[in-house]
């Protein structure tokens, strides 16, 4: 199984190619070769975010001189498993539109799931 990390930026499906890193002390954003491993407080970006990020009024962007290669796919079946589950765990992905709700009997019953609603007595 082969496998290759996306870019951190939501909605960018494009293959990671740089790493964004902070150094809050200094107030400088760094953007690297890709790192070997994803990491929680890095962000993997593609060449056109890479080359595009701005950093906020008082901080500095240190860039990586020359071009960002992309990454070989990895073999590694582990990394390939860790790899599927963080895709599968994505929040920008498309969901599944919900069920349609089941018209009401004309008893009154309307079913939700496993709950039935039945028609109070008086």
């Amino acid at each position: 199984m082969r496998s290759v990390r996306k870019c951190s930026r939501t909605g960018c499906l494009e293959p990671a190619v740089a790493t964004l890193t902070y150094a809050y002390s200094d107030s400088t954003a760094v953007v690297g070769p890709l790192a070997t491993a994803s990491e929680p407080h890095s962000y993997d970006l593609c060449e056109a975010h890479a080359l595009g990020l701005t950093a906020p009024k008082g901080w500095e962007v240190v860039r990586h001189e020359g071009e960002f290669a992309a990454p070989e796919p990895s073999s590694d079946e582990l990394t390939a498993l860790a790899e599927a589950v963080r895709e599968a765990g994505r929040s920008d992905r498309p969901t599944a539109p919900p069920p349609e709700q089941p018209e009401p009997s004309r008893t009154g019953e309307i079913r939700r799931g496993h709950l039935r609603v039945l028609p109070g007595r008086a």
